[in-house]
């Protein structure tokens, strides 16, 4: 049953491709140098709020951002919302001349965030006089329920981000701040269900804020920086170069179309650099359907990044680690596809032996390799659990080890969403379906008025 041998290397390929690239990223987040502030009135700072249906969050989103950040501009794209957005918004923009309502209506709206956001850069464009210098303006996307930290502009505006000169855009750390919420769901709906909702946002939280950063640390390390749809920065400078070579900055219809502008702005020649010591927050998700809902469309957003392999390998922007981390990232989704049809084939194999030799030879070979299986069981737990205590020290220190421990094995658990997001991603894609309805927001269920759905 295990004589062929890509069956019996495949696994442990992958399992040492995993061990190497966690190995690099816990070592960049541990030894991550501190991050010195520079100046933000060096910059003219301008906030794009994407909009579809937030007339649950939008209102507190552009009032937190005026209040930390008085010298920026905020421009709000209303995507023909069915809600209350525009108006909230267009009131907002009557009392505060540095808040801008940015409306779309179908036919041309509801196309994507990339043709939401690509509105904003036109009219920013019209809005900013000739002799602007745009190299010293900055764009950052928020997104409409997100919260930016108060010192983000001048950690960004630091020798590590924009005071260098090759630095075209900066990704700092998300964070999910209802992490702490005792009942996600509210407390009409029972301890149980309050339980998982509560552990599937802790984890939300503990991937992006230590296993995320320290990928992105090591992207550093490796010129591979990957930019995020919430507390994206880009030089408005850097944006043109994209838009002159590519007829817009975002792409339209993609389902990553903030990974796909890192992508372009890496193949220009910009940098891209990630700062780990300032946040972006936002919702984690308690309802097990919309965060599958939202991963499968990450997943499918991957795989549509493949087409990207040959200019990548062919650029001279891209160092050879850049291109080894940037594969390693794309073909995440087709190595779990390939994970899944290994499974099924091998217990296809154990059947057909159970029915050839009986259920105890082939269940009794299988046990012969325990120790092997033991093995493997460590070193692919180990690694997850041990983000746990790293997780309790940065952002959980009034927890117990003990709790840091369990959510390092919660975090292993929790991984295996992976596979069926990839899976369903997959046959998304197969099927030709890259529309999506945007994944409703946890306050909507209280929001007057109609709301989207996830699709």
């Amino acid at each position: 049953m295990f004589s062929n041998p890509f069956l019996l290397a495949f696994p442990f390929f992958l399992l040492l491709c995993f061990l190497l690239y966690w190995a690099g990223a816990r070592h960049a987040y541990l030894r991550r140098p501190a991050v010195e502030n520079g100046n933000p009135d060096a910059f003219g700072w301008h906030f794009f709020v994407p909009c579809r249906d937030e007339e649950a969050v939008v209102g507190t989103t552009v009032a937190r951002l005026r209040a930390d950040h008085p010298a920026a501009h905020v421009w709000v794209i209303d995507d023909d919302s069915d809600d209350r957005t525009g108006a909230i918004v267009a009131g907002l923009s009557e009392e505060d001349r540095r808040v801008h309502l940015v409306r779309r209506h179908r036919p041309h709206a509801r196309q994507g965030k990339g043709a939401a956001l690509n509105a904003a850069y036109d009219e920013l464009n019209e809005f900013l006089s000739k002799d602007t210098d745009r190299e010293r303006v900055v764009v950052c996307v928020v997104d409409a329920d997100g919260q930016l930290a108060p010192d983000a502009l001048a950690r960004v505006s630091g020798p590590q981000g924009f005071g260098d000169p090759e630095v075209g855009g900066v990704q700092v750390s998300v964070r999910m701040r209802n992490a702490g919420e005792k009942h996600p769901l509210g407390e009409d709906r029972g301890r149980v269900a309050n339980a998982f909702a509560r552990l599937l946002v802790r984890m939300q939280d503990m991937e992006f804020s230590v296993s995320n950063a320290g990928m992105q640390l090591l992207r550093g390390r490796t010129g591979s920086v990957g930019l995020g749809g919430n507390g994206q920065f880009t030089r408005l400078a850097s944006l043109d170069r994209i838009a002159a070579a590519e007829r817009r900055p975002w792409q339209r219809g993609a389902l990553l179309e903030d990974y796909e502008l890192g992508l372009h702005m890496i193949l220009s020649g910009d940098r891209i650099a990630h700062i780990a010591d300032t946040w972006v927050s936002q919702e984690g998700l308690p309802h097990g359907r919309r965060f599958l809902t939202q991963r499968t469309r990450w997943a499918q957003g991957n795989l549509q990044c493949v087409r990207y392999a040959p200019r990548i390998v062919s650029s001279r922007h891209y160092g050879g680690r850049g291109v080894l981390e940037t594969l390693y990232t794309f073909l995440q989704p087709v190595a779990h596809l390939v994970t899944l049809a290994l499974c099924a084939v091998m217990f296809v194999l154990l059947g057909l032996t159970a029915a050839e030799d009986g259920v105890g030879a082939a269940f009794g070979g299988m046990l012969a390799l325990w120790p092997l299986v033991l093995g493997l069981a460590v070193l692919s737990i180990g690694p997850f659990v041990l983000w746990g205590p790293v997780y309790r020290r940065d952002f959980a220190s009034d927890r117990s080890l003990l709790t840091a421990v369990l959510w390092g094995l919660a975090l292993w658990l929790y991984a295996y969403h992976l596979f069926p997001a990839s899976a369903r991603g997959f046959v998304r894609m197969l099927r030709g379906r890259n529309g999506w309805a945007k994944t409703r927001r946890n306050a909507e269920s209280t929001a007057s008025g109609p709301v989207a759905i996830e699709a």
